[in-house]
Order: C-alpha cells, then structure tokens, then sequence
C-alpha cells in the first residue's frame, strides 16, 4: 500500500493490541529503539517516518497538505486504517503527542488510550500561560534555522537533549535533524513552535498520559501541568529523567511509567 511505503511503516510485535509509536521533530523511528523491545512481548508495535524524516518517501509532500499539523495527523490515520487498526495505544514523543491528539480527536474510534511524552500546545508564552519562549525566542530560533540549517541543528540539539554529561546523545539527535529533508524540515519546525493547539485540548475524549520531564526547556512544568489541566480524563507522572528525550535518556524510567497506566488502566476494566 502506498501509505506503508510513504511512512516507511514497520510492524513487529506478538501482541495482538497494536501500539503505534510517533517519533519527535527531526528524529525518525529508531529513537523508539530502547523502548519497544519492552512491549514487543505483548502488543503488536507500528513504528514510521513522518514525511520528510527517516527513510519516508517525499515524493508526495505538497504544502497544501502538510501546512498544519492536521496533515501529518492524517497520516496517522491513513496507517491505521491502512492496517485495520482498532483499540489503539498511541505512544508520541513532542510535537508527535500533540499529533495524535488531533489524530484521536478526529477519529476517536481509532484509540484506546494515549501516551504523551513532552507534549506542548504551544511554546510561545501568552498573557496567562507559559509556554517556555518568548516570541523574540522563536523568531530568532526559526531566523537561525533559515540562515544555517546544519548549524542551527548542532546548536539546538543539545539544547533539547539536555543531558550535558552525555554529549553523544545530542550528537545523535543533531544527525538525525541532519539526515532529514531541509527544506520539509524547515516547514515542520515552523509548524511546530508556531501551532497553537490549546483550544483543541478539550475536545479530546480519549484516555491519556502525559509524561513530564523534571527539567525541559522545550517544556517546562507548567506546560505538562497545563496539559494535564486541559485533558479531562489525564494523570500526569513527572519523570525524575531531564531534557526533552526520555525515551533516549531515560528509557527505563519512561517504560515504568508506561506500564503503570497501562496495567492500570486494564485491571480497572
């Protein structure tokens, strides 16, 4: 099917519940690498490449379609139905959580429960709330992106990484940005610290988790409590890990956490 080709989907797993993972701004699906051989046993487990990341096929990017976040939500939807996904637990990483919260809204049929890990509505701050950035912030972000994209991807990388005494976990992050497509790149992070996507948080009916780094400077505490606040039916767990990549820094922690809401989500059944 094109779509499977599109997003370089993988399905692994000897599980029959499908758990279908959403990688973060730049990255691709093997940054879920230390995290699924621990659901493997028991779910079956979707992995892809947004378009323009990883090893996804670019050849049917327009800007028309992917001029908001909704496009790479239908993505989303179009493997689901592709595969004859039901009951799905969503795992997204970033800009991805907020992606699937689109995608769950617009198919609430599709999902089962929803694991958000360093989610954010928004990142710009606004007279009430604290989305991390100054306005000033983002423009100077996204100018720099313009002017160097090579250079903005190893600067920022260890910003969002945030693990100072582990200099190749940025190393790694900053060559995936580079591996991805520039100019699509460049699009999706416009997107993506430009969205504001708050309003939509309370029309999401699906069950959730959020999963909130003690330090991130991509988002704060107040975004994860925000979230949390905003999301009806959400627990919110603050993980001990720092920086904006759990699932590469703290893939332990990040697991536990997981399967806590999970298992207890099913003994409440």
């Amino acid at each position: 099917m094109e779509v499977l080709k599109r997003n370089n989907v993988t399905v692994t797993g000897r599980g029959e519940t499908p758990m279908l993972f959403a990688h973060g701004y730049g990255c691709d699906q093997n940054m879920w690498r230390y995290i699924t051989p621990a659901f493997e046993n028991n779910y079956k487990i979707i992995l892809f490449d947004h378009v323009g990341f990883g090893n996804s096929d670019v050849s049917d990017y327009t800007t028309q379609k992917y001029h908001s976040l909704q496009g790479y939500a239908d993505d989303m939807l179009e493997i689901c139905r592709a595969l004859n996904l039901k009951d799905v637990i969503f795992v997204g990483h970033s800009v991805s959580a907020i992606i699937g919260v689109l995608a769950a809204i617009k198919a609430p049929e599709i999902f089962q429960k929803l694991v958000l890990i360093g989610p954010s509505p928004r990142y710009i701050n606004d007279p009430g709330y604290t989305g991390g950035f100054g306005r000033e912030q983002i423009t100077g972000l996204l100018e720099s992106l313009d002017s160097n994209y090579l250079a903005w991807a190893a600067a920022i990388a260890p910003l969002i990484m945030g693990n100072a005494g582990r200099p190749e976990l940025s190393e790694e992050l900053a060559a995936s940005f580079c591996r991805s497509h520039p100019e699509i790149a460049r699009n999706f992070a416009y997107l993506t610290f430009l969205s504001d996507n708050r309003a939509d948080l309370q029309k999401l009916q699906t069950k959730s988790l959020i999963l909130q780094c003690q330090e991130d400077v991509i988002a704060p505490m107040e975004v994860g409590q925000y979230m949390h606040q905003n999301l009806k039916d959400s627990d919110l767990v603050v993980l001990n890990a720092t920086g904006h990549c759990p699932n590469l820094s703290a893939p332990e922690e990040t697991i536990a956490a997981m399967k806590a809401f999970l298992q207890a989500e099913t003994v409440a059944k």
